[in-house]
């Protein structure tokens, strides 16, 4: 059995997804429409879309979201993807994402997106609720 690298590491060639669908398209190429410094959670993503949700976006990104800033979608939470936290922490303090500190009891004290502060609602840079209507 050959081996094949995604983005979430070593994958079998049984498990080599191929190329993107339709959905898959349209996740990552609202995942390239995410400004630097900004985040959408997985659920975001589902609801701006107007189908599928977080898992079905996470299940994009792990298949297919290397060639994409993967760091900008997130948990509804700000935990970062677990496994990636320090490609995610470079690339976020590269960006200035708003992070927030872990308390000193949390394990490992990886901070965590401020979600108030970094989510991207999707629209452009600047629109406020004058370009509402």
């Amino acid at each position: 059995m050959s081996v094949v690298w995604g983005r979430m590491g070593r994958m079998s060639e049984e498990d080599d997804p191929g190329t993107p669908g339709d959905y898959a398209e349209r996740v990552l190429d609202t995942v390239d429409l995410i400004p630097a410094g900004r985040v959408m959670s997985y659920g975001d993503i589902a609801e701006w879309l107007g189908e599928g949700g977080p898992r079905q976006v996470g299940r994009v990104l792990a298949l297919y979201g290397s060639g994409v800033p993967w760091w900008r979608v997130v948990r509804a939470d700000g935990v970062l993807l677990p496994g990636h936290e320090l490609s995610a922490i470079d690339a976020y303090r590269a960006e200035g994402t708003p992070l927030r500190s872990a308390g000193p009891a949390s394990e490992g004290h990886i901070p965590r997106v401020d979600m108030r502060r970094a989510r991207w609602d999707g629209r452009a840079p600047g629109a406020g609720a004058a370009a509402d209507g």
